[in-house]
């Protein structure tokens, strides 16, 4: 018999005439392995779901024009609109809604009025809550606030007015005060400041409650300022004002890997007259989520890693132990501390080997069954962690044997013998 054969019948022998140690050290490699595998599995694949998920609570990109150029007046045209649309896509896929907002007025009180292109801001913000249906021709969507303040209800009227002086500080379009827009075809009388004048006094329209009369289609709650506002097609918004510009705010949820970098890369292009910014409440609270799931993945791993070397050092310690005799009457028969240091690291990564290709389906059962229950997702397999895993088993078990290995090639075969 060869050498080789005889170090593995030695091993094998060695293997199951102490089973139930072997069971141990087996098992300690198994828990260790099972949880690593599980906990790297979910902090790879859950933060990846996770920023998806994210991306469906709005925004995380806005662009606005800037308020010293010629679009801070008339918005972001749609060729700009593209551009950038295009700017954000190359660097990840990309969702994106456009805003075009005016003043308006709904029985005197003032309130913000949204253009909109309603499928694109029903696919960007997936958690709004619409009771009723979207926008359409002749029908609002107004927020929740709006609704308790004004008491309105789904398949209700509303009659929206609209002064362009009440827009001229902010979209420069004070020489458009002759038009509010109404279908009867009103003017107020005018001027380009956002008072009036009338026989030498200074009156104000601030009473006046007439306007388009448009059906309540939904209530949108969010939660946030959202349900301030009223939403309408926009086209509606063009002719309610008696003006078509571009929009005022490009909401952009982006898969991008670096979206500091995309900011900086817009911002940089000063032809383009506009500003980017990140939506901070989406993208603080994915980093602070997926933070906290990355430290806990680190801290259960060392206790974990502490464990298992623990346990399969112990029980390599107490397989060294009963083998006391053996070991020093080898070395009596001449054999060396390396050729016996070899056998029990061998045997620990046989331990660790087995352990680890138990654990790691065991984790994976574990991670597949966390992901469906908690997070409510399914997970692939990932055959490169798997290897990893069972690679690392083999490791953990061989390090932690290096104490009790390096104690049994120390024995001193003459105090062995004389006991015996």
């Amino acid at each position: 018999m060869t050498n080789t054969g005889m170090f593995f019948r030695m091993l094998l022998s060695a293997v199951f005439r102490r089973r139930s140690r072997a069971v141990m050290a087996v098992v300690a490699s198994l828990v260790g392995a099972a949880t690593l595998f599980c906990l790297a599995m979910i902090c790879i694949a859950v933060p990846q779901q996770m920023n998806q998920e994210m991306r469906a609570y709005g925004a995380n990109l806005i662009v606005t024009p800037l308020a010293d150029s010629e679009n801070g007046k008339s918005g972001i045209d749609d060729a700009m609109v593209e551009h950038t649309t295009q700017m954000v896509s190359a660097k990840g896929s990309e969702k994106h809604a456009t805003y075009r907002y005016e003043n308006v007025r709904v029985n005197a009180a003032p309130y913000v009025m949204a253009g909109v292109n309603p499928a694109q801001v029903r696919n960007l913000n997936h958690h709004w809550v619409v009771d009723g249906s979207w926008p359409s021709a002749g029908k609002v969507l107004v927020g929740r606030d709006v609704a308790d303040a004004m008491g309105l209800k789904v398949g209700g009227s509303i009659t929206i007015g609209y002064r362009a002086s009440d827009n001229a500080a902010s979209s420069g379009q004070a020489s458009q005060s002759g038009t509010d827009g109404t279908s009867d075809g009103q003017t107020s009388s005018g001027s380009t400041g956002a008072q009036q004048t009338q026989n030498g006094h200074v009156s104000s329209d601030i009473m006046d409650t007439s306007g388009t009369e448009f059906r309540v289609a939904g209530i949108v709650d969010t939660g946030g300022s959202e349900d301030s506002i009223i939403y309408a097609l926009a086209g509606d918004v063009d002719k309610l004002t008696g003006s078509t510009r571009g929009v005022d705010v490009i909401e952009y949820s982006s898969g991008a890997s670096d979206l500091t970098a995309l900011v900086n890369s817009i911002n940089d292009m000063t032809s383009m007259h506009v500003k980017a910014q990140q939506v901070t409440k989406i993208t603080a609270s994915d980093t602070r989520v997926i933070t906290m799931l990355q430290t806990l993945f680190w801290i259960v791993s060392l206790v974990v890693l502490v464990f298992t070397l623990v346990g399969v050092g112990t029980t390599i310690s107490s397989i060294v132990s009963q083998r006391r005799n053996e070991i020093g009457l080898r070395k009596a028969l001449g054999a060396s501390s390396h050729a016996i240091g070899v056998e029990f690291y061998v045997e620990s990564a046989v331990y660790g080997l087995l352990g680890g290709l138990l654990g790691t389906a065991t984790g994976y059962g574990m991670a597949r069954w966390l992901c469906a229950t908690v997070f409510e997702r399914s997970i692939g397999f990932s055959w490169w962690l798997a290897v990893v895993s069972v690679v690392f088993s083999a490791l953990v078990a061989v390090v932690a044997s290096i104490p009790p290995v390096h104690r049994a090639t120390r024995i001193d075969p003459a105090v062995v013998l004389r006991e015996e």
